[in-house]
């Protein structure tokens, strides 16, 4: 590495690669598309599962089923865009011993279709409802379009399959949101929708909760996936700093011998030089002699130092000719199992989401994007399972925060939401947790690995089942949730809660920059701030027992990666993680909530933060957080109050100012403050 560059120390997480990802049953299933099946008979069925995990044809040997044996007249396939049209083309399902073959008449996959989305395509729609043919694929637009045309009622009995789900949102000004919403209210189709992002919508909800209530969820994880290939064996995230322009720096991260996606930065963000064809020429300069243009494929000719042939596909240029042309040689059929039709593609919008180059084995993005939902499509372009394929990764180029820039803000902002989008991936790739009180008559639970000697009634255990790839830990004083509501978000959307916490910009700040933070001003009051606000209609004791699942969840990843980082001794096989959790566990004296709660979320997002960052921007860095820093407001005083309320409860006392338990003394400060307000309010 140069001084121009600087490395954040990759999350790396290795898996056991057992194949069960990719061997398939007597039907021709793979184990996602087998736990999807099960669930075929629900009337609304979300997907929730990565990248390449074979979501679609789950879908078809779903549709085929509600098509043949409950009652569902035609299925609907829609999808976010016409390219990925192409995933619901004939398949020979028979073939490895499915019932049925899927089927879609040419002229019913619209995607294929010439035409705009609001014209013939529509028309087309209306006739496909008022025909007997069983199967129709279709683009979100069009699909929009039709019901805005026909009305809702014209869909009654049929399956309307959404692919790539997290298009949809509850916002009103969302037309696919609402109509979901119209649909689920007269509740005579059925749904299936699939998301390969577990941000769903990012910041804005999918679905109302009353309708997302109605929905039985089908989760395949990352760790499940990753840990059932074949090949790939290993995950780096890698997060790198530099200086000056990213295309001089380029090469200290790009390794020409990889296959590799490079996203270039958005013309409107501050990585862009603003004119995106030179980017590239100048990429291509960095990467050796440019040889001229391939004239079939019209991909760029480059021979590197080392006297190689680079194939490069640039998907930047706007010229439609040659875009075409680069565009329609990455979708050749035939070159799919060819590793050495291209090495290096580089794009700006485009080979993101649907985009399937099974080689790729570095996804190198510049500049931060703004939804953690692209991050997750980006990364999951280079997860896919390939033979000789052993290892992949991504790497987030980020312009460090310069002393002398007038925009110093808009950097630190870049740097949080790194920061933020990797505690993510991290929570992302983790294995599944389940949180379980810890009570004198808990025992073993079968399936379960709990360490050398086993289980221990006397501890708190931590288990971890190899075949559902999931953690069981026992924590002191968790609370349980009591509704189906809230059992659900415990089991399925922590990271959902986490996404909110890990984004709203006052908590990642003081929590990686306040000197004098009290770690539970943010692991009780944001997280219960943003909990309340995401999840208002849960009673007091559920919404508590979500911030407790949430905060363990997140703090547990983070103490077991320190103890990763930290320790040489720990094997980087892929138990290094659940090792790192169960010596967190056997190294404090007892696991319990209050513990989990003392700990700063963002610790060790810092640690690796100051190890990487130059310290003049590290201070420059602190120094603009610092200059916002606001004191305690009424809502936080409240909340303290709160607390200090349960406080009283379980120790028969009020907190006291003077204690030297920093979060006794936080809490005796918001009672302090709500006593001056209401003084001053008698005074007015």
């Amino acid at each position: 590495m140069t001084d121009g560059i600087k490395s954040v120390p990759s999350i790396s997480v290795s898996y056991a690669r057992n194949g069960s990802s990719t061997k398939a049953n007597a039907l021709g299933m793979r184990l996602m598309q087998e736990r999807a099946y099960e669930r075929r008979g629900e009337q609304y069925l979300l997907i929730k599962s990565p990248p390449a995990s074979g979501k679609s044809r789950a879908l078809m040997f779903i549709a085929l089923d509600k098509l043949a044996n409950q009652g569902v007249k035609q299925a609907i396939i829609v999808v976010p865009e016409k390219s990925i049209g192409a995933s619901f083309h004939d398949e020979p399902l028979a073939k490895f011993g499915f019932w049925s073959d899927w089927k879609v008449d040419p002229r019913w996959n619209l995607c294929d279709a010439p035409g705009t989305d609001n014209g013939g395509k529509v028309n087309s729609l209306g006739a496909f409802l008022d025909s007997s043919e069983k199967v129709v694929v279709c683009t979100h637009a069009t699909f929009r379009f039709a019901v805005e045309k026909f009305g809702i009622e014209k869909f009654d009995g049929r399956l309307i399959a959404v692919d790539e789900f997290h298009h949809v949102s509850a916002n009103p000004d969302n037309k696919l949101g609402q109509h979901l919403g119209q649909f689920i209210a007269r509740d005579r189709v059925h749904i299936v929708a699939m998301t390969g992002s577990y941000f769903r919508g990012d910041a804005e909800a999918v679905l109302a909760p009353q309708d997302e209530a109605k929905f039985d969820t089908v989760t395949y994880t990352y760790y499940e996936q990753l840990n059932g290939y074949e090949y790939l064996k290993r995950l780096d995230i890698g997060y790198f700093f530099y200086s000056g322009s990213y295309v001089d720096d380029i090469l200290h991260v790009l390794d020409p011998e990889e296959k590799t996606i490079i996203h270039i930065p958005s013309v409107n963000s501050r990585e862009s030089t603003k004119d995106k064809i030179k980017e590239v020429e100048h990429i291509i300069e960095e990467l050796g002699e440019w040889q001229g243009t391939d004239p079939n494929t019209g991909f760029q000719l480059v021979k590197s130092p080392s006297g190689r042939i680079l194939k490069i596909a640039d998907l930047v240029d706007d010229d439609p000719s040659k875009r075409e042309r680069v565009s329609m040689a990455l979708k050749d059929p035939g070159q799919k199992s060819n590793r050495d039709h291209v090495d290096i593609i580089v794009a700006l919008g485009m080979a993101k989401e649907g985009f399937d180059w099974i080689w790729c084995e570095h996804a190198l993005t510049i500049g931060y994007r703004a939804s953690l939902t692209e991050i997750v499509q980006i990364i999951g372009r280079a997860t896919r399972d390939a033979p000789g394929k052993t290892r992949a990764r991504f790497t987030n180029l980020i312009a460090e925060p310069d002393a002398s820039e007038q925009a110093v803000t808009e950097a630190v902002n870049d740097t949080l939401k790194a920061i933020a989008a990797s505690l993510l991936m991290e929570q992302v790739l983790a294995p599944r947790f389940e949180f379980k009180p810890k009570n004198p008559g808990n025992t073993a639970t079968p399936g379960f690995d709990y360490g050398e000697g086993g289980y221990d009634p006397t501890k708190c255990n931590v288990g971890f089942s190899e075949e559902t790839g999931e953690f069981q830990i026992e924590i002191r004083g968790l609370a349980e949730p009591k509704s189906k509501e809230a059992q659900r978000i415990c089991r399925e959307d922590l990271n959902e809660v986490i996404a909110a916490f890990v984004q709203d910009k006052p908590t990642i700040e003081r929590g990686l920059f306040d000197e004098e933070l009290v770690p539970e001003e943010l692991t009780i009051v944001r997280m219960g701030k943003i909990i309340k606000e995401k999840y208002p209609e849960l009673e007091d004791d559920d919404q508590e027992a979500v911030r407790q699942h949430a905060v363990a969840a997140l703090n547990l990843t983070q103490q077991a990666k320190r103890i990763v980082l930290d320790d040489d001794e720990l094997p980087s096989a892929n138990t290094a993680l659940i090792d790192g959790v169960r010596k967190f566990a056997m190294d404090v004296r007892e696991l319990d909530i209050d513990l989990i709660d003392r700990i700063n979320p963002f610790g060790e997002a810092y640690a690796i933060l100051a190890k990487t960052m130059s310290e003049e921007s590290l201070k420059q860095v602190a120094a603009a957080i610092s200059a916002k820093r606001t004191t305690l407001n009424a809502e936080e005083a409240r909340e303290l109050a709160r607390r200090a309320l349960k406080f009283k409860q379980e120790r028969g006392r009020l907190p006291s100012i003077t204690s030297s338990d920093a979060w006794e003394k936080r809490m005796a400060e918001g009672i302090a403050f709500l006593a001056r307000m209401k003084a001053e309010a008698a005074r007015g």
